[in-house]
């Protein structure tokens, strides 16, 4: 080898790369925004300064994936994300039920590489941002550590998604950092100086039973927790991952630029804790266990966030306030933590539950002052006390995808983003979004493209729900109350009967309760109150209120606690009927009932939860008439899950071929078909740690196939688990009639479809 003078300056390997957008941060937003941004054809470029995917999701991290969903612990029902966060949630539970943080990682990178519209570069962190003018974007600076290049990237759209907002800030945005003053957005809980103006970041440790004595010899630097950490008591053998994710420090230091001393003092912990479970003699049933994986970088909660044109705050929540750009929604409780985080003697963390989801606006994910920057994930336009609940990783990546969207609007019509304020960009926006499978809280799908609407639908049959499958009844005691959540129309509610066995001579409280909030599913009306007195022994009891309803609505049949009494469950399940009950979640600062404090601006109310299969049957209740029938109208109502009625068509269980029918008055050209079916978006579907009963949800028709006019089969389908299936036939086909024909996903649930639609291209 000829060795060069040494004063020669070398310069390291350049490539530029030119697409239509280009995406800085491969966690749940970004990537989320990048596929999606993929498939309505735009050529993205994904850069992420990791080596993997995922962000907090990642097994570098190893934080489960939530959102509106919220552990299943609070009174938002049917509210797990929609679109492509919905995709991958639904598939890691498919393929990876155990909750393997390294699976979930091959889980992401395949379906990034599934797309051709995606360049994906791993290791490449930004360093520089080139502009055009002074409000405005022109190219970014990247390097890649492991192959040494720097990277030009050019694009006429940026999307910051990389959660410390480094695009942003380079760029000039205008962003924010710390809490606002109470005045500001006039938001009660604005926590004041003792509470600390920033969340702090975390790190976890994975432990592993070796089945043999593993001695631990803690490091130098390892920490007393018993001396330093006022909580060290909640520490124990079995909880390991992101079930500790209060081990939290940081919340007063710069979470940007400290963020290495602060994974330092977080390591500190870690080991120390480890040493108090493994040395300490109070944990002897630890004594073959190993550490078996710590985090090499912590999982980031809180830094830079950037204004948009509106800055959601405490009230948008709260009160769930109605936005003419909504695009996203979110659904978890005001979440703030102390500063101080483990060295804290506070709570760990101080949950407030609103009532319901609340709308994120488009506003919110653009920058006010950098024109082609749009902005995901955590460092969207709100407040800290909003960020509380906006920052968790399943809402954030929908907003990613809403900025995919956009951005894919932007570029078709020469738009910068704030351009899609126009109110037919916007309405063309949302009508996009919800094609993607993206809901958005009080928006109906209205497609003039669909044919589906235009054509006569039929079905073999359908169900009129007069009641649960009485066979094999399951009794269980009113430890806790118990409810049926119950869709109705208006009218008068009929009578209704359940079977009960009581110990002895006791008073059985039913209550019917409503939602205050139209489409809400806290029951915090009471509209009929009966007490009925039992005698030892089985009985089926008999309720008939003579309510007079004025609108569809769920409503709750409610069996107030008596540990006298036990109640009957039905093992039938049927897409949009769940059972709830008035129980504990900690996991989500849910203690049966929400007490606001006084002056906090929050709702004192009661959580009324599903319980996670195998448990969670509904109650075994017959109704003198039917109180819902699911038929094929449901399928052309624009609503792809249950809101205020379970919107699907459902099969009769008996029908042993059930099937749908399109038909048209002349022949149509059909090229893509769009269903939607039921995979249960009320189960929460957390990606780590947490394993799941089923691979499959129980009411997701699994096998089905699609024939023409005269019988031929375009398309068939057996082992489906996914919540949309577009289907793309090979060549255009001619026809009056569609006709699906599918199976009931099992004997215990019947077939169900939110819906169809047909496209020419």
């Amino acid at each position: 080898m000829i060795i060069k003078d040494a004063e020669t300056k070398r310069d390291l390997k350049k490539e530029v790369i030119e697409q239509d957008l280009v995406i800085v941060g491969g966690g749940m937003s970004g990537l989320c925004g990048a596929i999606t941004a993929a498939r309505q054809g735009l050529r993205v470029l994904l850069v992420q300064d990791r080596p993997v995917l995922g962000g907090n999701a990642s097994s570098e991290v190893r934080l489960w994936i939530l959102g509106a969903t919220s552990h299943m612990g609070n009174n938002n029902r049917w509210s797990r994300e929609g679109g492509v966060i919905d995709e991958i949630l639904v598939e890691n539970t498919y393929r990876n039920p155990e909750g393997n943080p390294v699976i979930l990682d091959m889980i992401l990178l395949d379906k990034v590489k599934q797309e051709a519209n995606i360049t994906l570069l791993l290791n490449t962190a930004v360093y520089e941002v080139i502009k055009a003018d002074a409000d405005r974007i022109s190219g970014v600076k990247a390097f890649c550590s492991q192959n040494a290049t720097e990277y030009e990237l050019r694009a006429p759209l940026f999307c910051d998604a990389s959660g410390d907002g480094i695009v942003g800030f380079l760029s000039g945005a205008a962003f924010r950092m710390g809490a606002e003053t109470r005045e500001e957005f006039h938001e009660p809980m604005a926590p004041d100086i003792s509470y600390g103006e920033l969340l702090g970041h975390s790190l976890y440790f994975y432990t592993k039973d070796t089945g043999k004595p593993v001695t631990f010899h803690a490091p130098s630097f390892a920490m007393d927790v018993q001396k330093e950490i006022p909580r060290y008591k909640n520490f124990n053998a079995k909880e390991h991952g992101c079930k500790l994710w209060w081990v939290e420090y940081g919340g007063r230091m710069d979470t940007v630029h400290d963020t290495e001393q602060i994974k330092w003092e977080l390591w500190k912990v870690i080991y120390g804790v480890w040493d108090y479970i493994k040395n300490s003699g109070n944990f002897p049933e630890a004594a073959t266990y190993t550490l078996e994986w710590v985090g090499m970088i912590p999982g980031k909660r809180e830094s830079r966030r950037f204004e948009g044109d509106y800055i959601l705050s405490q009230k948008d929540l709260i009160e769930q306030r109605i936005h003419p750009d909504a695009v996203a929604y979110g659904g978890w409780s005001i979440d703030l933590h102390p500063a101080d985080g483990v060295f804290s003697d506070r709570s760990p963390c101080n949950q407030w539950h609103s009532k319901g989801l609340f709308q994120i606006p488009y506003r919110c994910l653009y920058s006010r002052n950098i024109k082609n920057l749009f902005l995901a994930g955590r460092i969207i336009s709100v407040s800290h006390v909003a960020f509380g609940a906006t920052r968790v990783m399943a809402t954030s990546a929908y907003t990613g995808q809403a900025v995919a969207v956009a951005a894919a609007r932007c570029i078709r019509n020469g738009k910068d983003p704030q351009g899609l304020l126009e109110a037919s960009q916007m309405a063309a926006l949302q009508k996009e979004l919800m094609k993607t499978g993206q809901y958005i809280p009080g928006k109906k799908l209205q497609d003039e493209e669909d044919l589906v609407p235009a054509s006569t639908i039929t079905a073999s049959s359908f169900l009129n729900v007069t009641g649960f499958d009485q066979r094999q009844l399951v009794y269980k005691p009113l430890a806790i109350a118990a409810a049926q959540l119950i869709p109705v129309t208006a009218g008068r509610l009929p009578a209704f009967r359940l079977p009960v066995k009581a110990s002895g001579a006791t008073e059985l409280i039913v209550e019917v309760r409503s939602s205050s909030r139209v489409g809400g599913f806290t029951p915090d009306q009471t509209l009929v109150r009966k007490k009925i007195l039992l005698q030892e022994g089985e009985a089926e009891i008999k309720v008939d209120t003579g309510l007079q309803l004025n609108h569809p609505q769920y409503l709750f049949l409610c069996f107030l606690k008596n540990e006298e009494v036990q109640i009957a469950y039905s093992r039938q399940r049927i897409t949009g009927f769940v059972s709830v009950f008035n129980g504990v979640n900690k996991a989500v600062s849910n203690n049966g009932k929400q007490r606001a404090p006084e002056g906090s601006g929050v709702d004192s109310f009661e959580f009324w939860c599903p319980q996670r299969r195998p448990e969670g049957q509904n109650l075994a209740l017959r109704f003198s008439e039917p109180v819902f029938t699911a038929g094929t109208g449901n399928l052309t109502n624009g609503i792809d899950r249950p809101t205020d009625q379970p919107n699907a068509w459902i099969a009769d269980p008996g029908d042993a071929q059930p099937s749908v029918k399109l038909a048209w008055a002349t022949p149509q050209q059909i090229r893509q078909i769009h269903l939607a079916f039921d995979t249960d978006f009320d189960h929460a579907m957390e990606s780590v740690l947490m394993t799941h009963p089923e691979t499959t949800m129980p009411f997701c028709v699994q096998d089905y196939q699609v024939e023409d006019e005269w019988g031929n089969l375009l398309y068939q389908k057996e082992g489906n688990f996914q919540t949309r299936n577009v289907i793309v036939l090979e060549q255009p086909v001619v026809t009056k009639q569609l006709v699906i024909r599918m199976k009931h996903p099992s004997a215990a649930v019947p077939a169900a479809l939110f819906s169809v639609r047909c496209y020419a291209e």
